[in-house]
């Protein structure tokens, strides 16, 4: 794996690529699959109340395991905050610092300046909800404190690249994942509807509802706007994926690449660091000389491939080189139809492969293992075997069974994910 490696000569630097982790055992996948660093919440002052987060034990277990393998991790103190929030802020933050997190993600400008005076040694992050979206901002920013800048989601490459042109701060760009609706993730939609609100990390999602249409001479007849029998998506946008405008983001000398997705599964996570990787890998590996002709750089189309099996909601690139239109938006349904799904996790490999089941499997059946990098292995599961070693033909989410295939598994490692077509696209009917 290649990390923030510079390119002997006139080449650029390759960016960090920044993963997800809404649990311990996402932290863990996204670093098996080549995160270079993670962010993370605790249970409080986090914009993803629902991901799982972390308790003060798992941070401090997650930590260990990154800092260990020559990874960071940063730590999400990024709601908007009232009054009550602020009570207790200090000792949370001295206890981040004793944690030796290597960086916190601040939006609030309260928060921020009582990160400056409480722990001055931690770098501070600023987070996407700060609205970041002209090199005035940024530089403000950077004076207040601010050591890197998340940049608004609502930027095209030519602002991304004029702003690196006039501040000399750290620059992180969301290049993946779900987005809002509403201005950079700024929405009180949820609050209005269900009173719970999105700037205090308790999102509802409503953007991703079925809406209908009453009339209020008329009350509980209901009009549907129809897209599909089920009714219309009218504020559900596709996902980010500037996966194939990695080229460009590199050349324009951002400092870090963001992945969105902590309440994402760990086969989300780890297939899309997975991709990541290996295409900041490909991109490092080119020749200088490439590098003199952007336009001419291309990655394999293996990578939208392998992408577009992680999901979710179609792919869309949002503001980088015009404005979204309807073709960013997903209006027939609330999620695109997934094609592949996860059926186990690695937990020891060897001769006969020990892993956790995730999705009910049987013998017989056709999976794929998700090496790192790009490398994929078509197996056939022969036989399974209990931790009692007594033989089964199926298995169900929770179960550790040992694995017995063809070919056998001789590459795999713990952590490793093991992947198959959902059943009602083919299960048995051969490879993916």
């Amino acid at each position: 794996m290649t990390k923030n490696k510079r390119h002997n000569g006139t080449g650029p630097y390759i960016p960090e690529l920044l993963a997800p982790a809404g649990n311990l055992e996402k932290l863990i996948t996204a670093i098996h699959y080549g995160a270079d660093a993670v962010y993370l919440g605790g249970k409080e002052l986090s914009l993803r109340a629902k991901a799982g987060n972390f308790s003060s034990e798992d941070m401090v277990k997650g930590i260990e395991f990154a800092h260990d393998r020559d990874r960071k991790v940063y730590v999400t103190v990024n709601v908007l905050a009232h009054n009550s929030d602020l009570e207790g802020l200090d000792d949370y933050l001295r206890s981040l610092r004793q944690y030796q997190v290597d960086g916190i993600i601040i939006a609030d400008p309260g928060i921020l300046g009582i990160a400056r005076n409480c722990v001055p040694e931690l770098p501070i992050h600023l987070s996407t909800q700060a609205n970041v979206t002209n090199h005035a901002a940024a530089q403000f920013w950077l004076n207040q404190g601010a050591d890197r800048l998340n940049l608004a989601r609502e930027l095209s490459l030519n602002e991304i690249k004029e702003i690196r042109q006039k501040v000399h701060g750290e620059l992180e760009v969301f290049v993946h994942g779900a987005l809002c609706i509403s201005y950079s993730g700024r929405c009180m939609l949820s609050s209005y509807l269900t009173s719970r609100d999105a700037n205090q990390g308790k999102c509802s999602h409503p953007c991703r509802f079925s809406y209908s249409l009453s009339e209020e001479k008329r009350p509980g007849q209901y009009f549907p706007v129809e897209e599909d029998e089920r009714g219309t998506y009218i504020f559900n946008s596709k996902d980010l994926c500037l996966l194939l405008r990695l080229p460009e983001l590199v050349a324009a000398g951002v400092d870090s690449l963001k992945i969105e997705g902590r309440m994402k599964s760990i086969f989300y996570v780890g297939g899309v660091v997975r991709i990541y990787r290996a295409a900041l890998d490909y991109l490092a590996a080119l020749p200088d000389s490439a590098w003199q002709n952007l336009a001419e750089i291309k990655l394999p189309d293996i990578f939208a491939e392998e992408i577009r099996k992680t999901g979710t909601r179609g792919i869309s690139e949002n503001f980088f080189k015009h404005k979204p239109n309807m073709e960013d938006m997903l209006y027939e349904t609330s999620r695109a139809e997934q094609l592949v799904e996860p059926v186990a996790v690695v937990r020891k490999a060897g001769e006969k492969t020990l892993v956790e089941i995730r999705n009910r499997v049987e013998t017989g059946e056709h999976l794929e293992y998700m090496g790192r990098g790009m490398a994929l292995q078509a197996v056939t599961i022969q036989a399974m075997e209990t931790e009692g070693r007594e033989s089964i033909a199926a298995a169900n989410p929770g179960n550790s069974v040992y694995l017995t295939t063809v070919p056998p598994l001789s590459e795999c490692e713990v952590h490793g994910i093991l992947r198959r077509k959902k059943p009602e696209q083919g299960r048995g009917n051969g490879p993916l």
